[in-house]
């Protein structure tokens, strides 16, 4: 069925990082994505707070934009749109998305974080997208997903990916959730063959969905007297 997830990564690991950390007060939101063929993209997106002459500097040094191309004249509000080319960097993060049938519904930058909102055919392609995504060293948090067609309040957290299963399934069968632990951080990541930082994050991603599910739950609970 038709997966629509919500997914959160810092803008240090895909895009805009340099244009956004000389502008902190800047608002970025992908208004669309034009696709030019299966390897390369080309963002439609809106810049608020921010004067063009201020702008348009900070692109031209920012090592994860290619190109650059100012689409409409300012607006009342104050509103800039331009047409982006990502370079290499950034664009890998694309590839993966559109490789297993993604589709970017919107984007947005807040607190030095992108949140993309994205639609996959199928569960399974959205599982096998963040996987490519953590492939390329990037550390990518599924915060909800809803199969399409569903109401809002049928909202569920997405389950994890299959790294993230193998990682919470071999930390349990090694004891690393134990009191006292039966093997540390580093042992572990030498069992599964990856790094001390790649699994201390996805452990924590595991976690925070696994917790985010639990919560649900119990919010959901009605409270009775004791």
């Amino acid at each position: 069925m038709t997966t629509i997830a919500e997914l959160s990564l810092s803008v240090a690991e895909f895009a805009l990082a340099q244009t956004v950390e000389q502008r902190p007060t800047l608002e970025v939101r992908v208004e669309s994505v034009v696709a030019e063929g299966p390897t390369r993209t080309a963002p439609l997106v809106w810049f608020s707070n921010v004067d063009p002459d201020e702008l348009e500097p900070a692109l031209e040094s920012d090592p994860t934009v290619a190109e650059y191309r100012q689409l409409l004249e300012r607006t009342a509000e104050g509103n800039l749109f331009y047409r982006l080319e990502y370079a290499e960097t950034a664009e890998s993060v694309c590839r993966c998305v559109y490789s297993h049938d993604g589709t970017v519904l919107d984007a947005h930058v807040r607190d030095e974080r992108w949140t993309l909102r994205l639609l996959f055919p199928h569960r399974e392609e959205l599982a096998a997208a963040v996987t490519a995504i953590e492939d390329h060293g990037v550390s990518i948090d599924v915060r909800r997903m809803v199969e399409a067609g569903q109401d809002e309040q049928f909202e569920t957290t997405a389950a994890l990916t299959e790294p993230q299963q193998e990682a919470i399934a071999e930390a349990y069968r090694q004891g690393y959730y134990d009191v006292p632990r039966e093997i540390s951080l580093e042992e572990l990541a030498n069992e599964l063959d990856i790094s001390h930082q790649a699994l201390s994050e996805r452990l924590r991603r595991a976690n925070r969905v696994l917790a985010g599910e639990q919560v649900d739950e119990s919010a959901g609970e009605v409270a009775t007297p004791d």
